[in-house]
């Protein structure tokens, strides 16, 4: 997809993020595929509006489209390398569930990183 970022995946082969941008208008898909690319090229140093911090090592790309406020959880692995999680339509916070869903993903990508690593 994007230098420096991978794509989280389960052992069954399912993508958490791909499934749900592809149920996303075109036009949102797009706005996340900009978003992506700008958080492959200042990975860290992407800071507000563009993303914010969660908790626990989960981070949140923020993107917004006729009103409403989209998410892609992710999170950081070794040296750059951004790990998207999966995304959602954002209420007021991101609820506190979706967030234990990034950080129980990240645990099990930490233990077997290959397993775990979508390939295009």
């Amino acid at each position: 997809m994007v230098k420096n970022i991978k794509i989280y995946q389960e052992k069954d082969g399912y993508v958490p993020l791909l499934d749900w941008m592809d149920k996303l208008p075109v036009k949102v898909q797009d706005k996340c595929i900009e978003k992506i690319e700008r958080l492959s090229v200042y990975g860290n140093q992407l800071r507000r509006p563009h993303c914010d911090y969660l908790e626990e090592g989960i981070w949140e790309l923020r993107i917004q489209h006729q009103r409403v406020n989209y998410r892609i959880l992710y999170f950081f692995h070794g040296n750059q390398v951004v790990i998207l999680s999966h995304g959602l339509k954002k209420t007021k916070t991101v609820p506190k569930k979706e967030i234990k869903k990034a950080i129980e993903r990240r645990d099990r990508y930490i233990q077997d990183p290959k397993s775990h690593t979508y390939k295009e």
